[in-house]
């Protein structure tokens, strides 16, 4: 099994970019320390940082206003699981309770939380 994340992939490219353009004499200034690419791996590095993460969890505009109702009022993951099945029914429109969906997919709840979401079309 393989453990490196996304991230260590990613550097790994990186480095491997880096060490090429060294190795074909691409680089203008070595002799000083740098080279002409590095401002443009320090650019990658940082839109890496910002971008979103891979495979959000996708869920209805009626959960996700849950959550950015909860994190409104600073409620912390545990207590917006506990309140959804115990008193938030408000019901979506195929007559699904939002309580019931977070219950039964417990998990892309939190990945949503914790990581982001998109909102089903």
């Amino acid at each position: 099994m393989n453990y490196e994340t996304k991230r260590d992939v990613f550097e790994k490219a990186l480095r491997e970019w880096n060490d090429l353009v060294h190795s074909c004499g691409l680089q203008g200034e070595e002799a000083h320390g740098g080279c002409e690419f590095d401002p443009i791996l320090i650019k990658y590095n940082k839109d890496y940082d910002a971008a979103l993460p891979d495979d959000m969890p996708v869920i209805s505009v009626h959960v996700a206003t849950y959550i950015e109702w909860c994190k409104k009022h600073n409620a912390e993951l545990r207590e917006a699981l506990y309140f959804s099945t115990d008193g938030f029914d408000y019901v979506e429109q195929d007559e699904i309770r939002i309580g019931d969906w977070i219950a039964y997919h417990q998990e892309a709840f939190a990945r949503a939380w914790l990581d982001g979401y998109e909102v089903e079309k």
